[in-house]
């Protein structure tokens, strides 16, 4: 295959792929064109440490991945609608990581997709229309997720009558903060409040859609007993609770498998969703749910099929995925390696005051930057700035949270304790101006850098 410059690969691209379809560092992207693990390599051979592609769950490029994949494919690959073992031994490995209850599976291509047979699951089994969402969220881009994505239809049509905003159970600049007494069981009053709201229209709740831990909002730890709380509240007006792990599976909080499970073990929601790792970059993604909500959905005579979901290949390739995060002991990484990354990040916070918060659990963190630390004022251009100079050091990370004020860390997981010292020690030399060894920009233009941040901080 013919490899294009640089230059020719993105005029390309400004002429054949639709604008809205954004590139990384738009206004100088990298063009990646191999990688390894936790590192992406560009066109000249330079490595970049990746702190973005959680979707790359195990590495990029697992031999063990890879060789399954190529296997299978060698072998079968067919609709699956014809009987074959790998679907069945993947949704009994996936059955042996969750609660007893949920153990009927639906294989699909995307989370998007895994979340829209949510919202048809929700509807069948309930009868209800209505969908309490937390502001901020997101939850895919089919038109039936926009509209339930706060993120998203705020910039677009508008909220539908359908559709109800509690707010994000942020304890660091939401309604409730760390100083509340009880955050959980005040945060779960307010989808009481929608809750009521609701039923006062006459109409009727169908679900609860929340991420175990809300990314796009800003990376969000949701307080303990929060998500057991609105459980009941959803289940006494008739509605089921959707977790989306999409995000969040398979791992990456560490200390469990799937980020709903911090809540506790008395938590357990009504259908999960789950998607980006569970194929290392491979289109692979599931819903799993209750017997009696599949029941429902089976008892309205309609068949689901699904041309490509839980094909013998993506099977394959899961239950490699699988078997890496098992043998080389991932979930224990994510633990050790993010513990370590938060606390080196929390030193940085005692030395600058851009630095607002640190939260994080296992290799889900966030890093808010603000320009006034009484305030908590979004240090929206700070965070721009330094992705720009991480990007500059050949370290790639992104922002999120709705002031885009949050640099997220959702790396592969076998991130190691020497790439969080680096980012930790590069991050300290970007807000502190010691970074003279930049060879992409010019020192008079590193030395700008600061002051304007601690201006920010002064306003």
């Amino acid at each position: 295959m013919k490899m294009f410059r640089k230059e020719e690969t993105l005029a390309m691209r400004n002429k054949l792929i639709g604008k809205s379809c954004r590139l990384f560092y738009s206004d100088d992207p990298v063009k990646i064109v191999k990688a390894k693990g936790q590192y992406l390599y560009d066109e000249n051979g330079q490595q970049y440490l990746d702190c973005i592609s959680n979707v790359q769950h195990v590495g990029h490029c697992h031999p063990s991945v890879t060789q399954a994949a190529t296997a299978q494919m060698e072998l079968l690959n067919a609709n699956a609608r014809f009987l074959h073992d790998n679907i069945v031994q993947y949704a009994n490995r996936l059955a042996a990581t969750l609660p007893d209850k949920l153990s009927v599976f639906y294989f699909v291509n995307s989370g998007s997709e895994a979340n829209d047979l949510a919202l048809r699951l929700a509807h069948e089994y309930t009868k209800h229309e209505d969908i309490i969402v937390l502001d901020h969220a997101y939850h895919g881009h089919l038109t039936s997720l926009i509209d339930i994505s706060p993120y998203k239809f705020r910039k677009l049509t508008g909220q539908k009558e359908w559709v109800h905003v509690a707010p994000l159970p942020d304890t660091y600049r939401g309604v409730y903060r760390e100083d509340h007494p009880d955050p959980a069981q005040a945060y779960a009053d307010t989808v009481k409040d929608v809750i009521d709201k609701v039923q006062l229209k006459g109409r009727k709740v169908g679900a609860f859609f929340a991420e175990s831990l809300p990314s796009v909002g800003g990376q969000i730890l949701l307080p303990k007993g929060y998500s057991t709380k609105v459980a009941e509240y959803v289940h006494s007006a008739g509605g089921v609770f959707v977790a989306d792990e999409v995000q969040t599976g398979f791992g990456r909080v560490g200390s469990h498998f799937w980020a709903f499970q911090l809540q506790g073990e008395d938590f357990c929601p009504d259908i999960v969703t789950m998607g980006k790792p569970m194929g290392n970059g491979h289109p692979l993604a599931c819903l799993v749910t209750t017997v009696e909500i599949a029941g429902a959905f089976t008892a309205n005579g309609v068949e689901y099929f699904n041309t490509f979901g839980g094909n013998p290949v993506s099977c394959a390739i899961g239950l490699a995925v699988l078997d890496v995060i098992e043998k080389e002991d991932l979930r224990g990484n994510a633990s050790r390696v993010g513990a370590y990354l938060v606390d080196l990040l929390k030193q940085l916070q005692t030395n600058h005051p851009i630095i607002g918060d640190v939260r994080g659990v296992g290799l889900f963190v966030g890093l808010e930057l603000v320009t006034d630390k009484e305030q908590r004022t979004p240090a929206t251009d700070g965070a721009a700035q330094v992705v720009r100079r991480l990007k500059d050091k050949r370290i790639c990370v992104s922002t999120d949270g709705p002031w885009e004020n949050v640099i997220k860390f959702k790396p592969p997981m076998c991130f190691r304790m020497e790439d969080a010292k680096l980012v930790a020690d590069t991050i300290d030399q970007i807000l502190t101006g010691k970074h003279e060894d930049y060879t992409t920009t010019s020192t008079n233009t590193d030395a700008l850098l600061i002051p304007t941040l601690r201006t920010e901080n002064e306003q």
